[in-house]
C-alpha cells in the first residue's frame, strides 16, 4: 500500500514567536488551573518530573493550541467555521474550543482512529469527515472543506499560533520546576508527532534542551533532524499503537524552530511505550495513552538521560478502555 500523497502547505501567516507563547500562557492561566508537574522515582534512583497534559479537561495538551488560535480570530473568520485534521487529540481540542466560542468546526480523521476520541470528537459537537490513513492525504481533503464552505484551517502542528499554544506547557513548567524542582528545566523529552509541541517548547524554554520523542517507524523528524532537511515516514510505515504521533512529515515552520535549536530525535519500541505506559500507572496512578507515554519511554530506555532537572511530558490519556487493560493485564 502506498503513502498517501503529499499536499504542500501554504506558506504561514507569521513565524511563532516567544512573545506569542506568553501571551498563550496568559490566556491559558485565565481559563485553566495548572496541570500537575509530578516528580517520578525511575528505577535506577533517579528522579524525573512530569508534566501531566493527559489531565487537560479533553485529554491532552492540544487544548492549548486550539485555544490560542481559536480566541485569535476576527468575527468574520468565527462566523465561517473552522476545520482540522487530526487522528483525535488536536480534534477533540479544537472541538472543545469551538464549542465553547460558539464557532462551527469540521474534523478530518483517520478511520482507524480510537474509537473513544471519534465519539469524544462528535459528542463536542464537531462534523467528522473520516479519511484512510496511508492512502488520502489529509490536508488535500481539509483544503478542498476550506475551499467549499470559506472555513480557516486550524493545522494540528504546522500554525504558528498553534505551536505558541503548546508552548505554553513550557512555561507552567518552567514555573513549577524553579518552585520544586530548584531551577529551570535543563532538558524537556517530548512526545513528537509533526513537532508543534517540540516547537513550541524551543520557543517557550530557550535555555533547556528539547527532545522530541517519536514511535519507531514514523521517526521522521529525528530523521530530518539528523539529515538538515525534511523528509517523510516513507511508503509503508509500521502498524503502531501511537496513533497520536502518526505523521507523514513535519511542516517547514516547525523544522525551522527545531533546527534553529539544534534539536535531536529519539526513536522507541512498542514494547517500550507499554513499559512506560505500565509504569506510569503504577508509580503515577495516571492512565496515558501510547502516544502519550512516548517520552517517557525513551527516559525508560535510557535513551536519554536525565538529571535531576529532566521533564517529561505526558502529553494525552486518551486511551480505548480496552486497549489500556489489555496493556496492563499483559504487563
Amino acid at each position: 500500500m502506498g503513502s498517501a500523497p503529499q499536499f504542500a502547505p501554504a506558506p504561514p501567516l507569521r513565524e511563532p514567536t516567544r512573545e506569542g507563547v506568553l501571551r498563550a500562557a496568559a490566556k491559558m492561566s485565565a481559563l485553566l488551573p495548572h496541570t500537575p508537574l509530578l516528580a517520578l522515582e525511575l528505577p535506577d534512583g533517579g528522579v524525573v518530573w512530569c508534566k501531566a497534559e493527559c489531565l487537560q479537561p479533553m485529554g491532552a495538551f492540544k487544548i492549548r493550541g486550539a485555544w490560542h488560535r481559536l480566541t485569535d480570530l476576527t468575527e468574520e473568520e468565527r462566523a465561517r467555521g473552522v476545520v482540522a485534521v487530526s487522528s483525535g487529540n488536536h480534534a477533540q481540542g479544537v472541538a472543545w474550543a469551538a464549542r465553547r466560542l460558539g464557532i462551527a468546526a469540521t474534523i478530518v480523521m483517520p478511520s482507524d482512529a480510537p474509537q473513544v476520541k471519534l465519539s469524544e470528537t462528535k459528542r463536542l459537537g464537531a462534523e467528522v469527515v473520516l479519511y484512510e490513513r496511508l492512502t488520502q492525504s489529509r490536508d488535500a481533503i481539509a483544503a478542498e472543506i476550506c475551499a467549499a464552505k470559506g472555513s480557516l484551517l486550524v493545522h494540528a502542528y504546522g500554525d504558528p499560533w498553534v505551536i505558541e499554544g503548546q508552548g505554553s506547557t513550557g512555561i507552567e513548567l518552567a514555573s513549577q520546576m524553579e518552585c520544586f524542582a530548584g531551577g529551570a528545566p535543563t532538558r524537556i523529552v517530548s512526545p513528537c508527532g509533526g513537532g508543534g509541541l517540540a516547537s513550541g517548547l524551543a520557543l517557550a524554554c530557550p535555555g533547556a534542551e528539547i527532545v522530541p520523542v517519536e514511535p519507531e517507524g514514523w521517526d521522521d523528524v529525528t530523521r530530518s533532524l539528523a539529515g538538515g532537511a525534511i523528509v517523510d515516514v516513507g511508503a509503508a510505515p509500521p502498524p503502531t499503537a501511537c496513533d497520536a504521533l502518526q505523521t507523514m512529515a513535519t511542516y517547514p515552520i516547525n523544522f525551522a524552530v527545531m533546527t534553529s535549536h539544534g534539536m535531536k530525535g529519539v526513536a522507541v519500541s512498542e514494547a517500550e511505550v507499554r513499559a512506560a505506559q505500565i509504569y506510569a500507572f503504577r508509580k503515577l496512578r495516571l492512565v496515558v495513552e501510547p502516544g502519550g507515554a512516548a517520552a517517557l519511554a525513551a527516559v525508560l530506555a535510557g535513551k536519554v538521560p536525565a538529571d535531576g532537572r529532566t521533564a517529561v511530558i505526558l502529553s494525552g490519556g486518551n486511551v480505548d478502555p480496552a486497549a489500556f487493560a489489555k496493556v496492563i493485564a499483559d504487563a
